[in-house]
């Protein structure tokens, strides 16, 4: 029995749910990135390098969430991160 007022992700294939681990993983890479440049700076700011740590954690442990994730939630998870990306990015 299907709710009218839920809309029926199952023909997709893992569209949202693929989506969703795309932007994770793109925002991971970011951290990442920002890690690795942060280490090699000629005097690396300890503090900077602990929040970018921290936020990479916070991700790491959404991406794990999408594993579970039924498409209403990765499609959820997909916009926060989209968001997030674009303000990294644009930074």
């Amino acid at each position: 029995m299907s709710d009218p007022d839920i809309p029926d992700f199952s023909g997709l294939e893992g569209g949202e749910e693929q989506q969703a681990a795309d932007i994770v993983r793109d925002v991971v890479l970011w951290y990442s990135t920002q890690l690795a440049a942060e280490r090699r700076a000629p005097v690396p700011d300890e503090d900077r390098i602990e929040e970018l740590k921290q936020a990479r954690q916070a991700v790491l442990a959404d991406q794990a969430q999408l594993a579970t994730a039924d498409p209403e939630e990765a499609a959820r998870i997909a916009a926060v991160y989209a968001a997030r990306l674009k303000v990294l990015t644009e930074s």
